[in-house]
């Protein structure tokens, strides 16, 4: 007979995705904001450094599931995103690169003028470029948003984010590089993994859609049929230290370009994907410690400032070259401003390939956690205010 703790142990996964799922739907009810947002709380307050009642979020079965559900909003995000518009409208990718490479060099600065280390204000400014892809896609389906602002904030997390995996592993390379003197892994752990990761995922996105035609019935089979595959995608990378980022946007702009049809029903994957949501977010706010959070809470609050000034400043410059309104630019940009799971996954992966961080790293904690919480009700006040989703989708 399993003893009492064991039990509790056990159940306390299970009890945490319920008590979250039951926060996020009367909290929206009652309040209007995002699910997301209260996932996070509970993940953050539940979390084994705070109330003690989930285990440590080590490298097990956890992280392989929140890998999972970051890598089918990955697909649907790939899925939706047209490349040759960036090749039609150059404005929109010239403001994707000021926004980004903007918001690098400004958080570098600030963190260095701050008394950070070198080492630690590059990984800060690397992390702090991207766009949580999950907290956009989630809030975009939630919300039922569509116009230029959506398909701009679609597109523009899809690209910084790529960026960020980029910049994030050259300075990853070099962090291995200064402490190991081993330059044989600072090039392994840039270029040539997301190299492969590209390409696995394009292999995947030629692959799958080929099965489907052969199945002869898309329509039916596709969700099952990529879900299976971003799992086995998605452990691929896992196993051999390949970027599931990079890999997972591939295989979703590959099929993209292969002419699956992936219907409006289907992109939320239904209810696997609704629980797997659930549980990526309580996963990523429960790897937070408080005490971590309250000693970056200084250099955090400037790091929010300068990213979402960079950020909105980056977009709205080249708003009217890009074909839309100074306006539309403005909360473009702030809508941009989240970066919570995607930072988490990034840095659990670091440390599972042994490269201790997390300690130097305690601001973009804090940072995680204000962004977790306040990042989704940022995207659904500016989707609002562009009148791109329902205003009923928000009413208590």
């Amino acid at each position: 007979m399993p003893d009492l703790l064991t039990i509790l142990t056990n159940l306390s996964w299970p009890v945490a995705i319920t008590l979250a799922w039951l926060a996020g739907e009367f909290g929206q009810r009652l309040t209007g904001l995002p699910r997301i947002s209260f996932y996070g709380l509970v993940g953050f307050v539940l979390a084994s450094t705070q109330l003690g009642a989930l285990p440590p979020p080590d490298a097990g079965p956890i992280l392989a599931l929140a890998d999972v559900a970051f890598g089918l909003i990955l697909f649907e995000l790939g899925y939706r995103i047209n490349v040759r518009w960036f090749a039609t409208n150059p404005w929109l990718a010239v403001s994707g690169l000021a926004e980004a490479l903007g918001t690098f060099a400004a958080v570098y600065f600030t963190a260095v003028a701050l008394g950070t280390q070198q080492l630690t204000a590059l990984m800060l400014a690397s992390l702090a470029m991207s766009t949580s892809p999950a907290t956009v896609v989630r809030i975009v389906n939630e919300q039922r948003s569509s116009g230029q602002v959506t398909e701009r904030v679609l597109h523009l997390s899809a690209f910084n984010s790529l960026l960020a995996v980029f910049a994030f592993n050259l300075v990853l390379g070099f962090w291995i590089f200064h402490t190991a003197n081993n330059l044989t892994s600072a090039v392994l752990d840039t270029v040539v993994r997301l190299l492969l990761s590209v390409v696995l995922g394009a292999v995947f996105g030629v692959v799958v859609p080929a099965m489907l035609r052969q199945l002869g019935n898309m329509a039916h089979d596709a969700t099952v049929l990529f879900a299976i595959a971003i799992i086995l995608l998605v452990s691929i990378t896992f196993t051999s230290g390949l970027s599931a980022v990079a890999a997972a946007l591939a295989f979703g702009l590959m099929a993209r370009h292969r002419r699956v049809a992936f219907s409006q029903a289907q992109r939320n994957f239904g209810v696997l994907g609704e629980l797997l949501t659930v549980l990526l977010f309580v996963y990523a706010a429960s790897s937070l410690d408080w005490r971590k959070v309250a000693a970056g809470g200084v250099l955090a609050l400037a790091v929010v400032g300068v990213r979402l000034v960079v950020k909105t400043l980056g977009v709205t410059v080249f708003a009217r070259l890009s074909g839309i309104t100074w306006r539309k630019g403005a909360l473009t940009g702030l809508a941009l401003t989240p970066v919570s799971v995607f930072v988490i996954l990034l840095l659990e992966h670091a440390r599972q390939r042994g490269v201790v961080m997390l300690d130097e790293l305690r601001a973009m904690a804090a940072v995680t956690m204000l962004l977790e919480v306040f990042g989704p009700i940022i995207i659904q006040r500016a989707l609002i205010w562009a009148r791109e989703a329902p205003e009923q989708n928000h009413a208590a």
